[in-house]
């Protein structure tokens, strides 16, 4: 018999934001794999106080580079891993920060291995919403239109978009910050613009977008900008 694979979301950060749901299948799976970004997983450490003593690790480390194909090869290799066990009738719980299928690098296991063995998927609380709570501002409301921007997109696909939004939440900033806060200046979407970073971590730190110092370039921070009908122009750190 097969076993399962569970796409666990971890969360964005705060391990009491891990679902009971997570943490039982957690604490119970014979194998844990989890990506790893430079040295460290951050999915691993929200899930560290659920995880067994003795339970099997996989590691599976994911190189931060702009072009798909070496991240690409990796996710083939890990598939085949993770098949392996599966195939000996293990389960596997894939740890996956946030929730595994917004952005999330859990949907790259699913295409490959979705049609070959059980899985399951675990919802996790996601970076965006923890940032909505960190400001302490609704997201959207009534017929707000919400849109997540990456912020690598060019900044003519970027303004199109931000055009008829009501609400946008702009995310994976790192190097594209100092970018991105210029075309919210010269669109006029700067002001009452608030930046979260880390949210929900003992790192966190909240801030209006133009007071954002000059040459800080933090990849894990979201944008919120909202400019619909409900009134909510500003924020709170």
């Amino acid at each position: 018999m097969s076993g399962v694979l569970h796409l666990v979301g971890t969360g964005p950060g705060d391990p009491d934001l891990l679902t009971l749901k997570a943490a039982r299948i957690i604490s119970r799976a014979d194998i844990l794999a989890y990506p790893v970004g430079s040295e460290t997983s951050l999915a691993r450490a929200i899930a560290a106080p659920h995880i067994r003593p003795g339970t099997e690790e996989m590691p599976i480390v994911i190189p931060m580079r702009r072009e798909r194909g070496p991240a690409q090869a990796v996710y083939d290799g890990a598939a085949e891993a993770i098949a392996a066990e599966l195939g000996m009738g293990l389960s596997v719980a894939y740890l996956c920060e946030g929730d595994p299928l917004f952005y999330g690098s859990a949907m790259y296991l699913l295409d490959r291995l979705g049609d070959r063995y059980p899985v399951k998927i675990v919802p996790g609380v996601t970076s965006l919403t923890a940032a909505a709570a960190a400001i302490a501002r609704p997201l959207a409301a009534r017929n707000d239109v919400l849109k997540v921007l990456p912020a690598p997109l060019p900044d003519a696909m970027l303004a199109a978009e931000l055009a008829p939004a009501g609400s946008v939440a702009i995310i994976k900033l790192g190097s594209h910050f100092d970018r991105v806060r210029d075309l919210l200046v010269a669109l006029g979407l700067a002001e009452g613009a608030m930046v979260v970073i880390h949210a929900s971590t003992g790192h966190e730190k909240v801030l209006p977008l133009l007071a954002m110092p000059a040459g800080e370039r933090p990849y894990f921070a979201i944008i919120l900008v909202y400019k619909g009908g409900e009134g909510w122009t500003g924020g709170h750190g």
